[in-house]
């Protein structure tokens, strides 16, 4: 293989137009990790934040964004026994210096399972990071359960689709946030209850429920307070959530910020009801990499239904 590649790197902060497709070195795989060829890298709206520069301590520039992949494995480090070289994998990475969006990266091998055998890699590099955090959101922070009302701001988005799914299953009744060319979809995934918020404020429509997952922040945050039981629990995943533990223990409720962090282990019990066709994540286009700057424009315009994924 070539030791000459191309990746997205950003030097500065800023909008899409900093994402700049260059030519660069391929990484070598430290021990403990794997070198990946990419097949996919999902793009995600808090890689738009990043990019802006509203969290710069979190962001070493210059960098190259992505914490979604799939692909072939190339090379493995020293002390990798689980992975060998033509395995098709997938998983999330942590913000690093050489992230997803790039023909190879490196990654933890702990933080890489099988990919599902009924998707094109392409597809699969949509799924790591939206079914962590719904996971961790639901079944782990707010321990959803069989008869639980659970209410899902932006639900047709990357994360809240997929928490539509897992919610469903935990056997909560589900209700989310979407607008209305968005809610036969979400039916089709099992909610139960849609509310278009174009038209309609969900705090008079909504009847009091024991958790929330809010994936959009401001007015948000604290709007949901309104409409949760006694001692019912936000889960917010937001760099702006709009509240706080404090704000919410006034009230007698809780909220807590669910973070995703990278896990192999996890990924394997995603790869399952993925494979049963127990939980779908819908890619609704994908982008060469060449092209990340158009996929962040969209993005941003908050109108994308599921995921996008950049092709090397």
């Amino acid at each position: 293989m070539s030791a000459r590649m191309h990746a997205i790197v950003q030097s500065v902060f800023g909008g899409p137009e900093t994402l700049a497709y260059v030519e660069t070195d391929v990484p070598e795989p430290a021990p403990g990790e794997v070198l990946l060829r990419v097949a996919g890298a999902g793009v995600n709206p808090g890689d738009a934040v990043l990019r802006s520069g509203r969290v710069p301590e979190l962001v070493p520039l210059p960098w190259t964004p992505g914490n979604d992949v799939a692909g072939v494995v190339e090379r493995v480090g020293e002390g990798v026994t689980q992975f060998a070289p033509g395995d098709e994998v997938y998983g999330m990475l942590s913000v690093r210096p050489r992230g997803a969006y790039a023909e190879f990266t490196a990654v933890p091998a702990d933080a890489l399972a099988p990919a599902p055998k009924n998707l094109d890699l392409a597809h699969a590099g949509a799924v790591p990071l939206v079914a962590i955090t719904a996971w961790q959101a639901l079944a782990v922070l707010a321990r959803v359960g069989p008869g639980d009302r659970v209410l899902i701001h932006a639900a047709a988005g990357g994360v809240g689709h997929v928490a539509v799914q897992l919610a469903r299953e935990l056997g909560a009744y589900v209700i989310g946030t979407a607008r209305a060319a968005h809610h036969d979809f979400l039916r089709e995934l099992g909610a139960d209850e849609l509310i278009d918020y174009t038209t309609t404020d969900f705090r008079t429509a909504v009847a009091p429920v024991d958790a929330v997952l809010d994936l959009v922040g401001g007015t948000y945050g604290p709007h949901s307070l309104d409409v949760l039981r006694p001692d019912g629990l936000l889960v917010g995943a937001s760099i702006d959530p709009g509240t706080d533990e404090q704000q919410a223990a006034a009230r007698g409720l809780r909220y807590t910020w669910v973070t995703a962090e990278p896990s192999g282990a996890l990924l394997k019990q995603i790869t399952e009801r993925v494979e049963a066709g127990r939980l779908r994540v819908s890619v609704e286009r994908t982008y060469p990499l060449a092209e990340a700057a158009e996929a962040h424009r969209a993005i941003e315009a908050k109108r994308t239904t599921g995921k996008l994924v950049l092709v090397p």
